[in-house]
């Protein structure tokens, strides 16, 4: 790795997140396993409708409530009310096809038990809901943007579109800060579902660079950013209650509307891999990246 002194600016990796199932809850990982569709398990697994849509917190919040726990050989469920639900990671049932925005993918579904585990929860009073848990193929390749990632090959599973999200402490102080300025309580970066915090640089600055040499026991990584992060509603959302309230999404429209997505509101860079895959992340790793000037 090119010296620190060398880069314009110097980070470390102080959180790592993984999201196994889209749109539930995250976990947490002092570690975590860079392969090429980002971190190990992230977005392995998500819930479709009875025709095969996927669905998300936009329709059902309840669905943060649902918090894994990664272990040896298997995922552990838990939500308010429900017995545990064991999903095994060497098993899966009949293959199927399913939809994530525009992509029809291949995928596994997993099993009637655990189809009637996720209806019984996200149901409301009088609106049964018919899903199903479904994990990806991971056969299927499924390319993130061409246009955004100009021509790379990046491969994602049931992410939005990009196998990453990196944010920064400084990027949620500043939106903490605004917020207490409205008179609303500080949120937590969990709001905004980022795999890597980094800590160390200002606020928005993982906007502004053009490559994140990780420094790993392997050697190093390297992540392109490549596509802020459009928001929508799910921020508003409380990951620890469901709860919806709008002054997440109204104070960044106050000041991050980027004219790079049509003035789309964006917190965070979406990332694509471009070496270190099977390199460990750890948290405390340095992290250095020179500014973009296009």
């Amino acid at each position: 790795m090119t010296a620190p002194a060398d880069f314009d600016l110097q980070a470390r990796i102080a959180r790592l997140f993984v999201y196994p199932i889209k749109s539930c809850a995250g976990v947490e990982l002092p570690e975590a396993l860079l392969t090429e569709t980002g971190l190990e398990f992230d977005r392995a697994w998500m819930v479709v409708d009875e025709n095969g849509e996927f669905v998300t917190q936009r329709e059902l919040p309840r669905m943060v409530l649902i918090r894994p726990q990664m272990k040896y050989s298997e995922m552990v469920l838990r939500a308010p009310g429900m017995l545990a639900l064991h999903i095994a990671f060497d098993r899966v049932e009949q293959p199927v096809r399913v939809r994530v925005w525009n992509d029809e993918v291949a995928a596994y579904d997993m099993g009637d038990i655990a189809a009637q585990w996720f209806s019984d929860f996200l149901s409301e009073p009088g609106r049964p809901r018919r899903l199903r848990l479904v994990r990806f193929d991971p056969e299927h390749k499924r390319l993130s943007s061409l246009k955004w990632t100009g021509g790379v090959e990046a491969l994602n599973q049931f992410a939005d579109g990009y196998p990453l999200l990196v944010a920064s402490e400084g990027s949620l102080a500043e939106f903490n800060a605004r917020l207490a300025d409205g008179g609303h309580s500080a949120v937590g970066i969990e709001r905004f579902r980022p795999n890597i915090v980094l800590a160390g640089i200002e606020a928005h600055d993982e906007d502004r660079v053009e490559m994140l040499h990780v420094q790993t026991a392997e050697g190093e990584a390297r992540l392109q950013p490549v596509k802020p992060c459009s928001r929508c509603p799910v921020p508003d959302i409380d990951p620890a209650t469901a709860a919806s309230s709008p002054e997440v999404g109204d104070t960044l429209r106050r000041y991050r509307q980027d004219p790079r997505v049509d003035g789309a509101i964006t917190f965070g860079m979406n990332c694509i891999v471009r070496e270190g895959v099977e390199h460990l992340f750890k948290v405390g790793q340095p992290v250095a990246a020179n500014y973009r000037f296009d």
